[in-house]
């Protein structure tokens, strides 16, 4: 038997012995990166945690290294542009190519990570925090004005968290959901020889991934999780289960989108996005008092004059461009939910060359859960999530 007729047609990267999280020393694996490795030594996994505080605890469990380069980084490109408009216009080019390159690095190997995570809330707080120390005290912003970017930034973080709470994973017949990260390799501790057991278990792993991503049937059979899921549900590979009704596997809140918080996320989108939008609005009128609003972004005299006001202008512009990005994510998430399919199902459409491309390829309609604008928007509303969302635990909210 060959193992090439187990392989997926689209090919992906071996699946490594250290990417199993069962073995608390994975990190000796000669292939991990030195990031993981570092990760690993200072959750000290290996240590007993009862006696620490559960909030701590969580809070070092979940640090990881790649979260400092938007700690750090990120306020120091910011003030690096304010200096001069050239140098503003060099930064703000490059930082989305910087994150959309650390994206695809970290998508290649199918890892969680906190960076996105991180980058978005310390943008919100980074913004909000300027906003206090340099908008408010030169008296343009009257308080309920404050007390509206101060709301809506609360909202926006609660919002948040309620998506955090769990996606819906598939139970199993017992009423438990699959642990996430339990089933994307084997255990290091099975006796097979050297060699002939990484092979096989790097295109079983490929074989029973690809079995995944096959267009679900009634009562079809995770290979990975091991459970039998209902239509619409998906494996996901980065957080290792089956979701309720999945959608995709958002990187900018590190969890899964599916069918108990899909209405929270697009709420979730929708404050930050408004939220960003009022506070651009608030910054520009206050710099730019004798400029309309749709033309202060270009042409603003004498705002390089001060650091500080340079400094609010560059914040301006980096939090508009991450409003259009926003702005892109929430126009395809209506447009998926009024045809009534979901982001991984208009993927798989596309790879099977089964569905229609609508409004300019802005969405692929595959005409098999659509009835209807007011009934798709109705029965997205209307779904159950009660019954699917796993119980969160204090560490799944980062």
């Amino acid at each position: 038997m060959k193992w090439e007729k187990l392989k997926p047609p689209e090919p992906e990267d071996a699946m490594c012995c250290c990417e199993c999280d069962i073995y608390q020393y994975g990190c000796c694996c000669d292939c991990e990166n030195l990031d993981e490795t570092c990760n690993r030594w200072l959750k000290g996994k290996h240590q007993e945690n009862g006696s620490r505080l559960p909030l701590l605890w969580a809070i070092v469990d979940k640090f990881e290294i790649s979260m400092v380069p938007a700690l750090v980084l990120l306020p120091l490109l910011l003030r690096v542009a304010a200096l001069h408009y050239l140098l503003g216009i060099v930064v703000l080019t490059a930082l989305p190519g910087l994150v959309l390159w650390y994206y695809y690095a970290t998508h290649r190997k199918k890892r969680r990570t906190l960076f996105f995570l991180t980058l978005a809330l310390f943008s919100l707080a980074y913004m909000y925090y300027l906003f206090i120390t340099e908008i408010l005290p030169r008296g343009d912003v009257s308080q309920l004005q404050v007390s509206t970017v101060t709301a809506a930034v609360i909202l926006t973080i609660a919002s948040l968290i309620h998506t955090k709470r769990g996606p819906g994973f598939v139970r199993t017949s017992g009423g438990r959901g699959p642990v996430a990260g339990q089933t994307r390799g084997p255990n290091k501790g099975s006796a097979q020889p050297n060699g002939a057991s990484h092979s096989a278990a790097s295109v079983s792993v490929k074989a029973a991934e690809f079995q995944t991503e096959a267009p679900d049937v009634k009562g079809s059979r995770c290979p990975l999780c091991k459970v039998t899921r209902p239509p619409r549900a998906g494996h996901c590979r980065i957080c290792g289960s089956c979701v309720q009704r999945l959608d995709h596997h958002c990187i900018w809140i590190n969890s899964c989108v599916g069918q108990a918080n899909h209405r929270s996320f697009l709420l979730t989108l929708l404050v930050f996005l408004l939220t960003s939008l009022y506070g651009i609005s608030l910054v520009l009128h206050s710099l730019c008092p004798r400029q309309y609003l749709m033309t202060a972004l270009f042409y603003c005299p004498g705002v390089y004059s001060q650091y500080s006001t340079a400094l609010c202008f560059t914040c301006a512009w980096y939090s508009s461009i991450v409003t259009c990005g926003l702005l892109h994510l929430l126009v395809l998430q209506v447009l998926n939910i009024s045809y009534n399919v979901t982001e991984r199902e208009a993927q798989l459409a596309l790879r099977n060359k089964i569905g229609q491309s609508r409004l300019y390829g802005l969405v692929i309609d595959t005409g098999e859960y659509s009835r209807g604008f007011c009934q798709n928007w109705l029965e997205f509303l209307t779904m159950g999530d009660a019954s699917v969302s796993s119980p969160s635990r204090l560490t799944d909210l980062v």
